[in-house]
C-alpha cells in the first residue's frame, strides 16, 4: 500500500512529503487508520533537538484521527472496520503501571514513543526506493494519509464529530486539561497559575475554566494572553515586575495549583513561589538543562513534580473533553488551525513563530 507522508529525513531539515509504502497488514490487536487530521505538537518537533536519540528517517506525527479501514484479530481489536477514532500514545498494557490505569508512566514508555517502538516489530514503513523508515512513533507515525497502530492506542468516538479537529485531543490537549482535571484534581474555590498559554497551557486554562477554578495566564504574547482571558483566565505578561507577588495577590494569598509549559528556569521559580504553602507545581516540559531552585521555594510544604500525558487514560479522559466541549465548555476548536499536509514546513514555522496554536495537517485523501 502506498501513500502519501511527511518524512524527517535530518534534525536540520524541512520536512519532505513524499510516497511511502506500508510492507504489511494489520497483525493482531492492530488497526490501519485512514488519516482525516493529525495535530503538530511540540514533542514532534523536539525531534530536532533529540541530539540523536530519535532515529531517522521517519515519520513523525502522534495527535493523529481518522477512521479504521482495517482489523487484525486479537482481544484488542473490539474496534471495528469504519469506527471513527482518536489516537493517542502507546502503552504495554502489561506492566504495573498500565494494570494501575497509569498507562503514561508505562514501564515501556519511552522504547514504544519515542525511540523506536516495540522491539519485535519489523520494519513498517519504507520510502520509494524501498529504503525503510524508522517505527512507529508514539505508536502511530501519523503525519500521513494512513497510519498502521495498536488498537490499544485508539478511541472511538462519535462518527458525527468533525473527525479532522479531533486529534489533538490525543496528546496535547490531554496533556494539559489531566493536568487539571486528574493530577491536581482542581474544582471550585481551587485557585491555578498556568505558565505558558501554547495548546497545554490553554487547555489548562479551559479545563480549570469548566471546573470553576480562579487562573491566573502567564505568557510574553500579547494574542495569547487575550485568547486565555477570552477562555477565562486572568492574563498576566510574563515581563511583569514581582510576578510571584502578583499571581498571589490574585489568587487570594498564592495559587493551589501552577503547571508550567515553557520549561524556563525563571519561570519556574516564580511558579513556585507564586504559590500557597502545600501547593504543587506541575511541570510538563522537558528540562533540557539543569533546574537550580532558589532559596525557599520550597519551604512551607509546596511541591513540584513531572506529570506525562495529564496522568490521562485516554480511553476515559478524551470522551470527557468531547462531553466538555458539546456543552460549550472545552472550546478547543477555538486553538486549531489546519493546513494541507503539503504544507507541514509551513505550519512549523508558524508554530515556532507563535503564530499559530494548535496546527493540525489535513492528508489527501489518496492511495494505492
Amino acid at each position: 500500500m502506498r501513500f502519501q507522508a511527511a518524512v524527517l529525513r535530518s534534525y536540520e531539515d524541512p520536512f519532505t512529503v513524499e510516497e511511502v509504502a506500508l510492507r504489511t497488514e494489520p497483525a493482531d490487536g492492530e488497526i490501519l487508520v485512514q488519516i482525516a487530521g493529525t495535530g503538530m505538537c511540540r514533542t514532534d518537533l523536539a525531534v530536532r533537538h533529540s541530539a540523536g536519540r530519535s532515529p531517522l528517517p521517519a515519520v513523525l506525527g502522534h495527535e493523529g484521527a481518522g477512521v479504521v479501514v482495517r482489523t487484525g484479530s486479537g482481544p484488542d481489536t473490539a474496534i471495528g472496520v469504519g469506527d471513527h477514532v482518536v489516537l493517542s500514545f502507546d502503552s504495554c498494557g502489561q506492566c504495573r503501571n498500565c494494570r494501575a490505569a497509569a498507562p503514561a508512566y508505562c514501564d515501556s514508555f519511552a522504547s514504544l514513543n519515542l525511540f523506536g517502538g516495540r522491539e519485535e516489530e519489523p520494519p513498517r514503513l519504507t520510502d520509494a526506493t524501498g529504503k525503510a523508515l524508522a517505527p512507529r512513533w508514539f505508536g502511530q507515525s501519523s503525519f500521513a494519509a494512513y497510519a498502521l497502530v495498536p488498537a490499544r492506542n485508539a478511541v472511538r468516538v462519535d462518527p458525527a464529530l468533525p473527525l479532522e479537529l479531533l486529534g489533538p485531543l490525543g496528546c496535547g490537549f490531554l496533556t494539559g486539561a489531566g493536568a487539571v482535571l486528574n493530577t491536581f484534581g482542581a474544582g471550585p474555590g481551587d485557585t491555578l497559575a498556568v505558565l505558558g498559554a501554547g495548546a497545554v497551557g490553554l487547555a489548562a486554562v479551559m479545563a480549570a475554566t469548566a471546573a470553576g477554578v480562579l487562573t491566573v495566564a502567564v505568557d510574553r504574547h500579547p494574542e495569547r494572553l487575550a485568547l486565555a482571558e477570552r477562555l477565562g483566565a486572568t492574563p498576566m505578561p510574563a515581563e511583569t515586575a514581582g510576578l510571584p507577588e502578583r499571581i498571589r495577590h490574585l489568587t487570594d494569598g498564592g495559587a493551589q495549583y501552577a503547571l508550567d509549559t515553557t520549561a524556563s528556569g525563571p519561570l519556574i521559580n516564580d511558579a513556585l513561589q507564586s504559590l500557597r504553602p502545600t501547593g504543587t507545581l506541575g511541570l510538563v516540559a522537558r528540562l533540557r538543562t539543569t533546574l537550580p531552585l532558589e532559596p525557599g521555594t520550597l519551604d512551607r510544604g509546596r511541591a513540584i513534580r513531572h506529570i506525562c500525558e495529564g496522568d490521562a487514560v485516554p480511553g476515559l479522559l478524551i470522551p470527557r473533553l468531547i462531553h466538555l466541549w458539546q456543552a460549550g465548555r472545552f472550546p478547543f476548536d477555538q486553538l486549531i488551525r489546519t493546513y494541507p499536509l503539503a504544507d507541514i514546513n509551513e505550519a512549523e514555522r508558524d508554530c515556532d513563530a507563535g503564530r499559530v496554536v494548535k496546527p493540525v495537517l489535513l492528508p489527501q485523501r489518496t492511495s494505492r
